[in-house]
């Protein structure tokens, strides 16, 4: 695979020199190598992620011990630590945002880096603390590039995701970003629409909001991002004097 890469990348970037640099297009050469990896590679063999082998755990530090080796898909041999998840095993509110950067993947945590921090001011904002909730990604290894995650991936490693939600029983779950709400939800929906309305995952609600990182690029998308915190923090609020 990387004697793959360096064929394709060689390619590209002789053509930058030819032709200037915006022939460099490094979204094709992701897509490039992506497509013939794909088609080397055989299917995911369906029978090593059955349930069977971790949905007899009873506690998070028993299922991560259970798939912190996994292999069921190419991103197991290229990660640096498998990024399983932080926070409360017993947290009302359980935050998931796609996959691992580069900055999670050395450190084996979910939102960490200037993310993570934005993150926890924003918790913080409506009365959260970090170790209140429980944060974790669909994906447990981080995709090439910092790519979206490609279907074989998900349906590799969402039923760890579900398998953690079944341990934590959560009473609401957030999506961080565009690409987690649609991954999770099955849906092609701009953000702006699934930011409007509560969704069902797994049978739990779900809210969506923008992820951290887009705020850094954006810093006009913090204010609707903490409205929609203080939302979370109402429906939690009522959801717990109800119960």
């Amino acid at each position: 695979m990387d004697d793959l890469q360096d064929v394709v990348r060689q390619f590209l970037e002789h053509d930058a020199e030819l032709f200037g640099e915006e022939a460099y297009n490094r979204t094709l050469y992701e897509r490039l190598v992506q497509h013939v990896h794909e088609k080397r590679r055989s299917p995911i063999d369906s029978s090593r992620i059955t349930p069977e082998r971790f949905q007899g755990t009873t506690s998070l530090r028993q299922l991560y011990e259970s798939i912190r080796t996994c292999r069921n898909c190419p991103l197991g041999e290229s990660r640096t630590n498998f990024v399983f998840g932080v926070g409360n095993p017993n947290a009302d509110i359980v935050l998931v945002g796609e996959a691992p950067g580069a900055e999670e993947d050395r450190k084996g945590e979910p939102f960490v880096g200037r993310a993570g921090k934005l993150l926890n001011q924003i918790l913080e904002s409506v009365n959260f603390k970090r170790e209140d909730v429980y944060i974790c990604n669909i994906l447990k290894c981080r995709p090439p590039n910092n790519r979206d995650p490609l279907p074989a991936e998900v349906s590799a490693c969402e039923p760890y995701l579900h398998h953690q939600l079944d341990l934590i029983n959560p009473k609401i779950i957030v999506a961080l970003g565009r690409v987690a709400a649609q991954t999770l939800l099955r849906t092609k929906e701009s953000l702006t629409r699934l930011r409007t309305r509560v969704h069902s995952y797994h049978n739990i609600p779900m809210v969506v909001t923008y992820h951290p990182a887009a705020l850094l690029r954006n810093p006009n998308w913090k204010r609707p991002t903490w409205e929609d915190f203080k939302k979370l923090r109402e429906m939690h609020d009522n959801l717990n004097t109800a119960g």
